[in-house]
């Protein structure tokens, strides 16, 4: 049976935002490596549509990035979403009842599916579905923008803590 885990690079102050800072190369290297062994990804629509930057290559791409790019295209995505009629390759749209969508996905599958996006994590803490919560916290503060919750805060336990490319730790948490 495969584990879902949400984990995101997170601010002092608890944002999310894409925008205000990204992973230094070591972080980018760390995630790459993630997507290799991940089964697969879990995406709200708005995050699905963030992250289809990395489905055409672009000219002023390094290594990392084409790296990057490999793993998350061989990559299977499921992407929840009420108002999108396609998704791109290796994409399945998911709509109707989530619980038993994704209660099924876990079942067939074994490994880690990343959950990707907050408000998609939000309805999967409420359904129990998530068994494990990884914050990447950066040494910033932002002030606005997305919280990496997107509701109240489950009940959590911390079950690791690790230093990862410098000044990120991350911060590894189940439901408790």
């Amino acid at each position: 049976m495969a584990r879902l885990v949400f984990g995101m690079n997170q601010s002092l102050d608890g944002y999310v935002d894409h925008t205000a800072f990204a992973p230094g190369p070591a972080l980018f290297r760390h995630f790459i490596e993630e997507a290799r062994g991940q089964a697969g990804s879990v995406y709200g629509r708005r995050m699905y549509e963030v992250m289809r930057y990395w489905d055409d290559d672009q000219p002023d791409w390094g290594a990392d990035e084409r790296a990057f790019a490999a793993a998350w295209r061989i990559q299977p995505k499921w992407v929840v979403s009420r108002s999108l009629t396609s998704v791109g390759p290796n994409a399945t749209l998911l709509q109707g009842d989530l619980d038993r969508a994704i209660r099924e996905l876990k079942a067939g599958r074994d490994g880690e599916i990343e959950v990707a996006g907050p408000e998609l994590a939000h309805s999967l803490t409420q359904l129990g579905l998530i068994d494990e919560y990884r914050i990447y916290l950066h040494p910033v503060v932002v002030g606005h923008g997305k919280p990496y919750f997107a509701g109240p805060r489950p009940p959590l336990r911390l079950v690791a803590h690790d230093r990862i490319a410098g000044d990120v730790i991350r911060l590894t948490y189940v439901p408790a």
